[in-house]
Order: structure tokens, then C-alpha cells, then sequence
């Protein structure tokens, strides 16, 4: 498993949690916001774990910032723009070609429930994740019959220890208006080395207000010698 983000120190922490679960993970920062950097990053992911298997892309803006609707401008939308879709767009264009080459692959993205239903005072970041949705719906209906799974999860809760969920609670404080959402306390689950408790995106999905929807065939081939790795790209990167 590859994963990355801008921080290395909390991967670290992720990485040996998983080392203790008898997982092998690779760290690599990199910075999502340069999608032109993106053909030299997949070059570092091939070299850990070849061509992945499971691409992962689930990346939040450093600044996360939503404003009313009536504030949203132009600028704000392009400087969303290249964290939340254009590198997810050239990652795909990477590894989607092996992916059909070999008949068996996943694309994956957890996000807020905002980029399905749009909600009051929350625009911004959720407006460019709804024209992720909808790329990645086209997609999925596109590899569905072509062995690749695409996948979506979009959560309907605030998620305890996440950048969105500091946001939320500085909205509070200040008395800016915020959506009523409930609160989600990420799982923790027994290591070799203790517990491990999750951060940002990678927590049970049962525990959410959310479902995974996507298309295609999402295969176990635990054997296949063609199955690779996953690249994952976190919450926070």
C-alpha cells in the first residue's frame, strides 16, 4: 500500500499501526494541489507497489473554508478546483488504462454529503465535489462492464478530529449560521501494538451517515499474481 499527503508525520503514525496489522505501507508527500506534478508522483507509486489495484483519492483543501452561497466567487471555485479535481483526473488517467488492460481495479472517493444535496451556508469546497460526483458517475457507468469498480461515499455527518469539523465548530463559535449535523466518533480496533484509531477518512463506513454507491465488479483475488497495491491519498493532504 502507497499512501500519501502534504504532512508525512501523521502517515507515519498510520504507517506503523498498519505495520503492526501486517500491513506493508509506503509514505510519499506530495502536493495534490499541482495536478502537473502528478505524472512524476504515479512514477513513485509504481516504483513501491507497480500498477495499484485500488486507487483511494479522498483529499481536503489545507484552508477549508465554506461560505453562503450569494459570497461564492470565481476565485474561490478555481482555487478548489485542482486539489479536488484535476489531480484526481490525471491519477485516473495513470492507472484506469492498466486497470482495463487487466480486467480488475477500484476507484474509490469518500466526501461530504454537501457535494449530493446542496446545504445552506456551505458552498464552496462542496461545488467543485459535486462535479467530482458526476465524473466519477460518468466513469463508473463507463468501466462498469470493463472488470472496474468506481465507488462513492458520501458522508452526512460531522466526523470528530477533522479539519471539517474544526471549520464547523469556528463557524459556531463565531455565530455564523452552520447546517445541523450529527457527530460521528471514528471506531478504534485492536493491534498487536494496542489500538488504532482512525483519522479523517479512514474509519468504518458502517458507523456513517452514508452508503457506498458505485458500478462495476468489485472482485476479492487475493491469488490473481496480477493484483498489485492501493494508493491511497487522505483527509488533510
Amino acid at each position: 500500500m502507497v499512501l500519501g499527503s502534504r504532512s508525512q508525520g501523521p502517515l507515519d503514525l498510520l504507517t506503523r499501526d498498519l505495520s503492526a496489522a501486517g500491513v506493508t505501507a509506503h509514505v510519499i508527500t506530495a502536493d495534490l494541489d499541482r495536478a502537473d506534478g502528478v505524472p512524476s508522483l504515479a512514477e513513485r507509486i509504481r516504483a513501491h507497489v507497480g500498477v495499484p489495484t485500488v486507487l483511494y483519492y479522498s483529499p481536503a483543501p489545507t484552508d477549508l473554508v465554506f461560505v453562503p452561497a450569494a459570497d461564492l466567487t470565481a476565485e474561490l471555485l478555481q482555487d478548489r478546483m485542482p486539489i479536488t479535481l484535476c489531480t484526481l483526473l490525471a491519477l485516473v488517467r495513470q492507472f484506469l488504462p492498466a486497470m482495463l488492460e487487466r480486467d480488475d481495479g477500484a476507484i474509490l472517493s469518500a466526501q461530504g454529503a454537501a457535494a449530493v444535496q446542496g446545504r445552506p451556508h456551505m458552498s464552496g469546497w462542496p461545488t467543485v465535489l459535486a462535479a467530482q460526483r458526476d465524473h466519477l458517475q460518468s466513469l463508473a457507468a463507463e468501466v462498469a462492464d470493463k472488470g472496474v469498480y468506481v465507488g462513492m461515499l458520501y458522508i452526512g455527518a460531522r466526523i470528530l478530529g477533522t479539519p471539517f469539523e474544526a471549520d464547523y465548530q469556528r463557524r459556531r463559535a463565531q455565530g455564523q449560521p452552520v447546517p445541523d449535523l450529527a457527530a460521528a466518533n471514528p471506531p478504534s480496533w485492536p493491534t498487536s501494538s494496542g489500538t488504532c484509531t482512525p483519522h479523517g477518512s479512514h474509519m468504518n463506513p458502517s458507523s456513517l451517515q452514508g452508503s457506498w454507491t458505485g458500478s462495476g465488479p468489485l472482485r476479492q483475488r487475493e491469488n490473481d499474481p496480477r493484483r498489485r497495491g492501493q494508493a491511497t491519498f487522505q483527509t488533510g493532504a
